[in-house]
């Protein structure tokens, strides 16, 4: 999935999903995870 698809999936800019992703890496497999 791209980040677009994800905005879209999730009703949330791009810049906020990543965000909270990287204040919760230890909740996402290390093989889901491909932000940079």
């Amino acid at each position: 999935m791209l980040d677009s698809d994800l905005e879209k999936l999730y009703g949330i800019g791009t810049k906020v999903l990543k965000q909270d992703v990287r204040k919760n890496i230890p909740r996402f497999p290390d093989d889901l995870i491909l932000i940079a």
